[in-house]
């Protein structure tokens, strides 16, 4: 007899479209996607990327949220006003929110959210006992008496000190609400029986094969024509590894979503301009916007060794010394945008034309090598650059574009474990690195060359430190005028590109990917995955 042996995953996947089935041959819209870096956790308090980001998003809900434009919204908070002295935040809560069924709820299977349960959400983040890598974003709270709910529909946050960006941190999956109930009684393993009150509710979960999660048709929130929202029966999460088969299930239509490509396949799909191949218009749609991923290479700026890049002019010259728009579209396929401006994404700065940054100039370049003491790279020391393989492309061209105007370039190959201890101990003289924004605030950006933040204790891995720079960021934190905290913001972003402590290689790009049947998917600059409007109008066979 003849046996037939069935991948664990495709079996997994034709068990749930079975029990998705409906009556009467109707097929239920399930949305489908992969995640290649695996979920770990459906507990909140340990979102700490996007994949959980993504996954958390579907179940649970905060006070605020981010819209499309990265604006504050309300969610379970509809409104909510701040004190004159910027160190009080009161929110005023729906009464129509409800848990996603539990049997540990009793007899009503369920219970509306009151302003207690903040309190106790909250409060769990900074619970050593937790150990939520989201401990930092209450740095900013008064420790006796940071969060109260005199009522059940009035939530109150107490700060130390005004901190302008405030807001946008509550937007984060940290700060979801969760049932104390349900928590205390699973501990531990709540991260595999989660409970919030978001637009889906978890199913079931084979870890490393699939996670279901089902429409929860409690959910509070309705369209503009009052219809419930979410429109999709369910969302299907595989968990491939392989980047390539992840394509071509992509392709062949048994997945509904892809994220961003892999450099395996860019150039399959997308031509150099970084439009999509003739052969796949019409078959796929792709969506693109900016991304707040800001893609660098920084300078340990109080090396030990008498290394060059201790001087500014060397560092400026390597700023000047190769093309990034060349390099985007060779490279990178028109994904992204040459980092001639600042640190800071043009986004969070309103767009502003910055008059500031670094294009390519040889000659500059060259001017600034000799005004250094090192006439067309004459007497420079070579200089070593730490990166990883899945950069080698980007730096071997930096390199070879920096040996015509004299600057002699080592790389350094490294494991990415590897490179981002060395960067945090502050043993790599010069590093490629990558900030996404945790939230949408140049103070985020800016927060990276703060003299108090030196890493490893904090994320400046420059060891950059300026006391303008300092002076600027203490007064801009706590300015609550937005038109202020925005002039601040520039001219802190002005100093850093004079000074140089960073090469802003390029501004990332999102892109999305789906097939003509998917309708309605939201998100912003920070990738957000929003699936309440998603429409799925036949499903593939």
């Amino acid at each position: 007899m003849t046996r037939i042996l069935i991948p664990l995953f495709l079996l997994f996947s034709l068990l749930c479209a079975a029990c998705y089935h409906g009556h009467e041959g109707e097929d239920k819209k399930i949305f489908r996607y992969n995640e290649v870096s695996g979920i770990a956790t459906l507990d909140p308090a340990f979102a700490k990327d996007q994949a959980l980001n993504w996954a958390c998003g579907q179940l649970y809900n905060g006070l605020v949220r981010l819209d499309t434009a990265l604006q504050i919204e309300p969610c379970l908070a509809k409104r909510w006003t701040i004190s004159p002295d910027g160190r009080t935040y009161t929110f005023t809560l729906r009464n129509d929110v409800y848990y996603h069924k539990n049997a540990l709820f009793g007899k009503d299977s369920t219970r509306r959210v009151v302003a207690g349960d903040f309190v106790y959400s909250l409060n769990r983040i900074l619970d050593p006992k937790v150990a939520s890598p989201g401990l930092w974003i209450f740095n900013q709270v008064d420790s006796l008496n940071g969060f109260s709910a005199p009522n059940d529909s009035t939530f109150i946050i107490r700060l130390k000190a005004p901190f302008a960006p405030f807001l946008s941190l509550l937007a984060m999956p940290y700060c979801s609400v969760v049932p104390r109930e349900v928590v205390e009684h699973w501990g531990e393993d709540y991260r595999k029986h989660p409970c919030g009150t978001g637009p889906f509710r978890l199913q079931m979960w084979k870890e490393g094969v699939k996670l279901v999660m089902r429409r929860n048709d409690n959910y509070f929130e309705k369209d503009d024509e009052g219809n419930a929202l979410p429109y999709l029966d369910a969302v299907a999460i595989t968990f491939i590894i392989d980047k390539q088969t992840v394509f071509l299930e992509f392709v062949k239509g048994n997945l509904d979503f892809m994220n961003s490509l892999d450099a395996s396949y860019k150039d399959e799909i997308l031509t150099r301009t970084g439009q999509l191949k003739a052969k796949y218009q019409g078959r796929i749609v792709m969506e693109s916007q900016p991304f707040l991923n800001t893609e660098y290479l920084g300078f340990l700026m109080d090396s030990k060794e008498n290394s060059p890049i201790k001087d500014k002019r060397i560092r400026q010259a390597i700023n000047y010394g190769f093309d990034r728009e060349k390099m985007m579209k060779y490279l990178r396929n028109g994904i992204g945008k040459p980092g001639e401006r600042g640190m800071v994404p043009a986004s969070l700065l309103n767009n502003k034309n910055t008059g500031y940054g670094y294009t390519f100039d040889p000659v500059k370049a060259r001017q600034l090598l000799a005004d250094a003491g090192y006439p067309n790279g004459e007497g420079l020391p070579e200089i070593m650059l730490a990166t990883t393989s899945s950069y080698l492309d980007l730096c071997r061209y930096i390199q070879q574009q920096l040996d015509l105007i004299g600057i002699k370039v080592k790389i350094d190959v490294n494991p990415p474990a590897a490179l981002r201890e060395q960067i945090a101990q502050g043993k790599s003289n010069w590093f490629r690195g990558s900030w996404i924004a945790d939230y949408p605030d140049a103070e985020n950006y800016l927060s990276l060359f703060y003299t108090p933040n030196h890493a490893p204790a904090g994320p400046n891995y420059t060891h950059y430190s300026n006391p303008t720079f300092d002076s600027l960021y203490d007064k801009a934190k706590m300015e609550t005028n937005t038109y202020r905290r925005m002039e601040m913001y520039h001219r802190m972003d002005s100093i850093l590109m004079d000074d140089a402590p960073v090469i802003v290689l390029y501004y990332d790009q999102i892109l999305h990917f789906t097939h003509p049947e998917i309708s309605g998917l939201r998100s912003n600059d920070m990738n957000a995955l929003d699936l309440r409007y998603v429409r799925k109008e036949t499903v593939r066979k």
